[in-house]
């Protein structure tokens, strides 16, 4: 092998925002959907801290036609004076990294944005951005493309000496993110977050991207209740035990700086949790050190309490643990903290140590007054978790009968597994299908090397709807946990998985889609780890065959059929369509051909791109409440655009 030359020649500096275009996961996390997203999160993110440091009660948010996204704030507006490095001001805000206002606190005592680069990182990201600014009499403006400027920043008119503000439109790169498109339903649930959290600020969102202006979607969002408001709406009409109890102080750090916490709390009468946190209005959805002060808070007050209320003996077999003490609770933790220390740019998970003091200081202390004040209520809830208590012994009981039982503890394969020869876990993948008729063709079509097949028969459990000891009754779960290895649960450790990927194949039809959605709420309410890995996958078979003469072509989908019939008709072809309506309808040699080879296949792989939004959705559509399902099919039906029935 020709030995290659390493010198000083090879060594790239990537000038302005090229580093951005280069490794943008660096910046925004990922370039799937998720990332997508988070340009409008990093652009409302500012007129947020706007609103924080209290210049700013309006923020509106447009989606247009062409995947434009337009923010426009009445807050201060982005400086349009010449900077000291030569450059109008808002064009260093624009194009360089870390430059921005939020490096001392003379300006912003809180903020989200502390790095100066998520304006910038939107910049360098869209094919098109257009900045806006009104402020000391003047309208500027200046246009940028790909993070480089493509006009001065220009004063284009006079504003009325009471008008101030800023407006970013934007349109993200298709060199970069491939498909794009804004989902409202994301959208919506963030800015009614961010309404809930800064109590009388208005966020008001417009969807013009149909032009028919009968079309024009507008949702208003104002609550002077703030996150108390928050805390009701997750509830909806379940029953609280408990009126909404609300938290709020500062912990001072210094004689200048604090923390502010916010917290408000319920419990309801079902079994599932519901906790949501924020920093400084970001949406911290991986947590942190604020809510691992606010667990221990809760655990360690609780127990307190009920020992002086004789609710639990004083001994330490006897208290509540932190799964006793957090189901059924409902609650949002919502912290103001100057410079906060976020785990990566995404800010998905908090890290700053100071946060788990001072979150864990006021709520114990307000939430003891509380408990002592309202002994009823106090008692009420206390009683709700001793019977949690019980519950959790008797499923430990149970769980460790059924493992004996199963074999789960001791790796024992189930009987219906056609397990792979191969036992390199990355080299593996294991197909869940339905029904013996496609595990049958499966198992004749697969490649027994790496590919194992495990027929699922009928519908597995709604784990939506169950709690841990019955789900693991189940035999097609059983099956399942048996054959990845894993186990479930507390016992559950992803280091055991024996397949790489593990991918759903299930039929084209309702009956399959409804079997496919049972088997992704199961992973992610206890298996979430694998789809936070990215081992879970979906399985795309073709929905038709077409024969013409000798030649035989799949359609995956009714616009790539149309495209196969055009052609076809082109050329006075005679043909015929077969839909397929499952699996076990094609023998084994088609599966493979066009499922299951991983030369010509097609997967998906299950990310989670928003982990409190797929909270919600899972709640809504497998859950126990008919009245919010409802409610969801009612404003989503015009939507629909192809239902098989």
């Amino acid at each position: 092998m020709e030995e290659r030359k390493y010198g000083s020649e090879d060594i790239m500096v990537l000038e302005g925002l090229e580093a951005v275009r280069k490794r943008p996961g660096m910046y925004i996390g990922t370039t799937t959907s998720r990332g997508l997203h988070h340009l409008l999160w990093e652009t409302v993110d500012n007129s947020i801290d706007e609103a924080l440091a209290g210049y700013c009660d309006t923020i509106t948010i447009k989606m247009l036609p062409g995947n434009y996204i337009e923010v426009t704030d009445n807050g201060r507006g982005i400086p349009i004076d010449m900077h000291k490095t030569g450059r109008p001001t808002l064009e260093v805000i624009m194009t360089v990294l870390h430059a921005g206002g939020k490096f001392n606190d003379n300006n912003y005592q809180f903020s989200g944005g502390l790095h100066g680069v998520g304006i910038s990182v939107v910049n360098a990201l869209s094919s098109q951005l257009i900045a806006t600014v009104k402020r000391d009499g003047k309208i500027a403006r200046q246009e940028f493309s790909r993070g480089k400027p493509v006009t001065d920043c220009e004063i284009i008119g006079v504003a009325d000496p009471n008008e101030h503000g800023t407006t970013i439109k934007f349109r993200p790169d298709e060199q970069i993110f491939g498909k794009i498109f804004f989902e409202h339903a994301i959208i919506e649930d963030r800015l009614k977050e961010l309404a809930y959290l800064n109590t009388g600020l208005k966020i008001v969102l417009i969807d013009e991207r149909d032009i028919d202006e009968e079309d024009v979607e507008v949702s208003e969002f104002k609550f002077d209740g703030g996150i108390k408001d928050f805390v009701e709406e997750i509830m909806e009409k379940e029953k609280m035990i408990t009126p909404v109890i609300y938290i709020k102080d500062k912990y001072m750090l210094d004689e200048r700086r604090y923390i502010e916490v916010e917290v408000a709390l319920t419990y309801g009468q079902s079994q599932s949790t519901v906790e949501y946190s924020f920093v400084n209005n970001i949406n911290t959805y991986d947590g942190g050190t604020h809510v691992q002060g606010f667990r221990s808070a809760l655990t360690r007050t609780v127990n307190d309490v009920a020992k002086q209320m004789n609710l639990i003996k004083d001994k330490k077999d006897e208290n509540l643990q932190g799964s006793d003490v957090r189901e059924g609770l409902v609650s949002v933790i919502n912290i103001k903290f100057p410079e906060p220390q976020f785990e990566s740019q995404t800010k998905s998970k908090l890290g700053s140590g100071e946060a788990t003091g001072a979150v864990y200081s006021i709520v114990s202390s307000k939430l003891k007054l509380y408990l002592e004040d309202y002994p009823k209520e106090a008692a009420a809830i206390i009683e709700k978790m001793i019977l949690s208590r019980k519950a959790r012994e008797a499923a430990k009981k149970a769980r460790s009968a059924i493992l004996r039982n199963t074999g789960l503890e001791i790796g024992s394969l189930p009987g219906k597994l056609a397990d792979c020869s191969s036992k390199i876990a990355d080299e593996c993948e294991i197909y869940i299908v339905e029904g013996d008729s496609a595990g049958g063709s499966a198992k004749q079509g697969r490649d027994r090397k790496f590919q194992a097949i495990l027929p699922l028969r009928g519908k597995i459990l709604n784990v939506e709807k169950s709690v841990l000891h019955k789900i693991l009754e189940n035999n097609e779960i059983k099956s399942m946990v048996t054959a990845f290895g894993t186990n479930i649960g507390e016992n559950f450790d992803i280091e055991k998985l024996k397949y790489g990927k593990i991918i759903i194949m299930t039929d084209a039809d309702v009956d399959g889609a409804h079997i496919r959605t049972l088997l992704l709420t199961f992973f992610f309410r206890y298996l979430r780890e694998l789809i936070e890995n990215g081992n879970v996958y979906i399985a795309q078979p073709p929905l038709y065959k077409v024969q013409a003469g000798n030649s035989t072509k799949y359609a995956y989908s009714d616009d790539e059929l149309k495209e196969i019939t055009k052609k076809l008709d082109e050329n006075n072809s005679r043909y015929g369509i077969q839909r397929y309506k499952g699996l076990g309808e094609m023998n084994p040699e088609q599966l493979w051909e066009t499922t299951m080879d991983p030369n010509t296949r097609t997967l998906l792989k299950v990310s989670l791109e928003n982990a409190s939004y797929a909270d919600k959705m899972f709640n809504i559509l497998m859950g126990d409440k008919v009245e919010p399902r409802r409610q969801f099919i009612e404003e989503h039906a015009n939507y629909v655009r192809n239902l098989d029935i």
